[in-house]
């Protein structure tokens, strides 16, 4: 029997949302929860720290969910840094979903649509107790605005930028 964390990350549908759409539920669940256990604070606090507003493309942002059957599997946001920066939010993979690069997709959708929208850099800040996230943003060619070498706890936020290509920029992005 193939898992979900078996099947590769085909046959995904990429939908704009807004926070309150029910769909979103999962994904601010089991971040804040996931923040919570890893720093021992309730962390669906942090989660209400913008307002959801910041989110939508009036605001010059965004909120997508990756689709598979009509569930939502991943998703993230963007929300305006400045004039030419996005700062990537909330990205996340379904805890049922993992290990089959959803996330990797998620950030490819969002820097797309960034880039459509006028922004020239992506920027972003991860937890130090994140391996995995400061792993996926190495991978995907963020540049670290921080020591690699020094101790993550020391630091504490990681902060992450990566500069949006011509080629990126002219690709077409999904749809508000």
């Amino acid at each position: 029997m193939t898992t979900a964390a078996q099947r590769p990350a085909t046959g995904l549908t990429v939908v704009p949302v807004e926070v309150g759409d029910p769909r979103v539920a999962p994904l601010l669940r089991e971040l804040g929860d996931e923040y919570s256990t890893r720093y021992g604070k309730d962390a669906h606090a942090e989660l209400a720290r913008y307002p959801d507003e910041e989110f939508t493309p009036a605001h010059g942002g965004v909120l997508l969910l990756l689709l598979e059957h009509g569930e939502p599997v991943a998703g993230g946001a963007f929300r305006r840094y400045d004039d030419t920066t996005a700062e990537l939010k909330r990205i996340w993979t379904h805890s049922a979903h993992r290990r089959r690069g959803l996330a990797r997709r998620v950030v490819a959708e969002l820097e797309r649509t960034a880039a459509a929208r006028g922004y020239r850099r992506v920027y972003l800040t991860t937890g130090p107790r994140q391996p995995e996230a400061r792993g996926l943003y190495l991978a995907t060619g963020y540049t670290p605005l921080f020591d690699t070498g020094a101790d993550p706890e020391t630091i504490g936020p990681l902060p992450f930028e990566k500069h949006l290509t011509t080629d990126a920029q002219t690709r077409k992005a999904p749809a508000p």
